[in-house]
């Protein structure tokens, strides 16, 4: 008798066939669109998933980890706090090169290697930096374990305090399923992308969606479309 093999079961709060669809989504969108979804087995699931993109914004939230992995043990410091919050929650540019000229390009790369990112690159301009959806599910999917334990909290309040108009795609998606949300979007002409962290109890996945070639209201609903296609 020849057994039929099982076909794999999808990661904690994804639905059953949610990736497919959302590859069938995805593929029919103007554009290109790239997805990752990686949960607790450290398969990562999606579509186009190393192939990469401008960062635009979402740099920050590895900004604001490699800031907080030099403090270390020690407190954070006035100049700290009136630029790590402006860079997350409204997204500042002018407070993201402010910490990037702290931290620089070399402690960016370490979080990389950390991370167990493959694919990332500086350029000369920050906001062109290099990401693929599989590295930065990779980054979020651990990013607790990569702020020191002083800061996790703090790191965590920025990353779901989000003010209201950036929290479009996933996190409008994640609402609606009761999931907390820990995220950072990025977006300028033709660029729109949002990476989360998504838990319900004690089960979470990282998910990354990147688009390249769409306006932004198009591409806020392609990252809701897939969201809603993925998350149970």
């Amino acid at each position: 008798m020849v057994v039929a093999a099982l076909p794999p079961r999808p990661p904690a709060l994804i639905r059953p066939g949610g990736i497919v669809r959302a590859e069938r989504y995805a593929a029919h969108r103007r554009g290109t669109v790239a997805f990752a979804v990686l949960g607790g087995d450290g398969v990562i699931h999606g579509l186009r998933v190393s192939e990469r993109f401008p960062s635009a914004s979402v740099v920050k939230a590895m900004l604001l980890v490699a800031r907080l992995r030099e403090l270390g043990s020690r407190r954070l410091t006035a100049a700290d706090r009136a630029r790590l919050r402006p860079m997350i929650e409204r997204s500042d540019n002018g407070a993201a090169e402010a910490v990037h000229d702290v931290v620089g390009n070399r402690r960016l790369y370490v979080l990389a290697h950390t991370a167990h990112m493959r694919r990332f690159a500086m350029t000369h301009f920050l906001f062109d930096t290099q990401i693929t959806a599989a590295d930065q599910v990779r980054f979020f999917r651990r990013i607790d374990r990569l702020v020191p334990p002083r800061h996790r909290p703090y790191a965590r309040r920025l990353l779901s305090g989000i003010i209201a108009p950036q929290r479009w795609g996933i996190a409008r998606v994640a609402r609606s399923r009761h999931l907390k949300i820990f995220f950072k979007g990025g977006w300028r002409s033709g660029i729109v992308h949002q990476v989360a962290l998504l838990q319900r109890g004690r089960r979470r996945i990282a998910l990354a969606v990147l688009t390249r070639g769409e306006p932004m209201g198009y591409g806020e609903d392609t990252l809701a479309g897939i969201a809603r296609r993925l998350l149970g």
